[in-house]
């Protein structure tokens, strides 16, 4: 059931909760909320950077993420792009339990992530970081639907993409980058 309390661009609190039950949140601004998908927006204050495989993509400060949630889907999908809007990357993150509940989006986060550059280069992440062979990490379900979401990320990314061209346009956030 769906019981987010908010409006557009009111404040939301991401609580991605880790595999090690640590808490990380992040406060984001709601752009759409439907039954089963939410649609967050993030300014990057801190800059950071991912390896990936031999090289590594910075994520500077001042850029920003279009973030969307599924409840019926097991990941979710950070769409990075910088202050100009030029797309910087993908981030998809392997989950469960995504609930929209008061002014929360929240998740459990389950280790295996998906980098996907401009180029369309992808990467899977932290795969050392998990207790067993990931074939075998929960019963396979990890690993079924990393091959699933590897299987459709021409599809999801095509979507993403499409948002950013339209309802998501750069020109919607410039106020909030400046």
């Amino acid at each position: 059931m769906f019981q987010l309390h908010a409006d557009s661009w009111d404040d939301v609190i991401e609580r991605k909760i880790k595999y090690d039950d640590e808490v990380v949140e992040h406060t984001c601004q709601l752009l759409d909320a439907q039954e089963q998908q939410v649609v967050l927006f993030h300014k990057i204050q801190d800059p950071f950077t991912m390896i990936a495989g031999d090289g590594a993509v910075t994520i500077p400060k001042g850029s920003y993420t279009t973030a969307y949630y599924w409840t019926d889907r097991p990941y979710n999908v950070y769409f990075w792009r910088d202050d100009q809007g030029n797309e910087l990357g993908s981030y998809l993150n392997i989950v469960r339990n995504t609930q929209f509940k008061d002014q929360m989006v929240i998740f459990n986060d389950l280790m295996i992530d998906l980098l996907v550059l401009p180029n369309g280069d992808v990467f899977v992440l932290d795969e050392e970081e998990l207790p067993e062979s990931l074939a075998s990490f929960e019963n396979g379900s990890v690993h079924q639907a990393l091959s699933d979401v590897i299987g459709s990320l021409e599809r999801i990314l095509g979507r993403l993409r499409s948002d950013a061209e339209g309802r998501y346009h750069h020109t919607l956030f410039e106020p909030i980058l400046k």
